[in-house]
């Protein structure tokens, strides 16, 4: 055999071995998430072949990061209502926070309450049947940016057949022959209850206060302005679960921040403490579109004292200009004080 005949028909067979491998790694996990996911077809509507799809696509047949370390199968990111552990992770961009769960089976379906979201009600519109409708439908939904995650759900479920999953076609049996009734009087037969015995949860002994303030400021480097200490929030942080962690009053932690009727957004400051009714500094410049709230922020200044040392209107809430801004009482003709 040539040299180069030889080449080929050994890259031939690495590339059968590695199909082979890649193929049984995804009949395994097939093999022990079918049954979850044709009940949760049955109890929330969403095809069993586009659950699984999913699952295999976004872990990787339960071989990526997030399925390993947090038991994310689905790739769901933290949102403003989500309590549970969190893990970071590089997606989109750097360090974005993803959904913990405490196993796999908890990950489905919370997978399934989140299809069940507003967001996603126009999926709910097409047949359990047509998994290409349902895969087009989740992608304009915007469940993944991928332009191709559509075609490749498909892909997953013509490869692997997944839309069999759900046809459970009973066993034929041989009619019986009927026997004549002993009784001319046939009382209704009473109503069987089912009753679902679920298992309760095995038991997780909780984080401790410390431990959990310990937790968020490790994830939560602190700094300093004006002498006060504040972090920086991160995706899916909201004033809720911060002031949770670290063990103090949301309205407190709102209060501190001027937040009152603010939501929290990514890369907002977040004072430990409450600011101060005078800056470091006497005066700053603003900038055209920055709001009195941010100017606040960056210098650790309460608003209303910002407004009374400005004589501000109380309507101003942006700056359309670059003006003079004061951070202290100035007396007439001579320094701050």
């Amino acid at each position: 055999m040539s040299k180069k005949w030889f080449f080929v028909v050994v890259l031939l067979v690495g590339m059968t071995t590695q199909a082979q491998n890649q193929q049984s790694v995804y009949l395994s996990y097939i093999e022990t998430w079918k049954s979850t996911a044709v009940s949760n077809q049955a109890d929330y509507g969403i095809p069993a072949s586009i659950i699984m799809a999913q699952a295999l696509l976004e872990s990787a047949a339960g071989k990526s990061e997030l399925a390993v370390n947090a038991r994310n199968h689905f790739g769901i990111k933290c949102t403003s209502d989500w309590f549970g552990g969190v893990y970071y992770y590089d997606d989109d961009s750097k360090g974005e926070c993803f959904r913990q769960y405490r196993d796999a089976a908890e990950s489905f379906k919370d997978h399934a309450l989140f299809l069940k979201r507003p967001r996603y009600t126009t999926c709910f519109e097409i047949a359990v049947q047509d998994y290409e409708g349902w895969a087009k439908r989740l992608k304009e939904c915007g469940y993944a940016t991928d332009p191709l995650y559509a075609s490749k759900l498909i892909k997953i479920i013509e490869d692997y057949r997944l839309d069999t999953l759900a046809n459970l076609t009973p066993v034929a049996r041989a009619p019986k022959k009927k026997r004549p009734l002993k009784a001319t009087v046939v009382r209704k037969a009473e109503p069987i209850m089912v009753v679902k015995n679920d298992p309760e949860p095995p038991y997780e002994v909780p984080l401790t206060a410390k431990e959990e303030r310990d937790s968020f400021m490790l994830m939560h480097p602190k700094k300093k302005c004006n002498g006060i200490a504040y972090v920086t929030a991160r995706e899916g942080d909201t004033y809720a679960n911060v002031a949770f962690r670290l063990n103090v009053r949301e309205r407190d932690l709102r209060e501190d921040n001027d937040a009152l009727g603010r939501e929290l957004q990514k890369g907002d400051r977040i004072y430990l403490s409450s600011k101060k009714n005078t800056g470091s500094n006497t005066y700053v410049w603003t900038h055209t579109g920055q709001s009195l709230w941010q100017l606040s922020q960056e210098e650790g200044v309460f608003v209303e004292a910002i407004r009374k040392y400005n004589e501000l209107d109380p309507q101003v809430r942006t700056f359309r200009t670059r003006q003079k801004i004061y951070l202290r009482k100035v007396k007439e003709d001579g320094p701050a004080y």
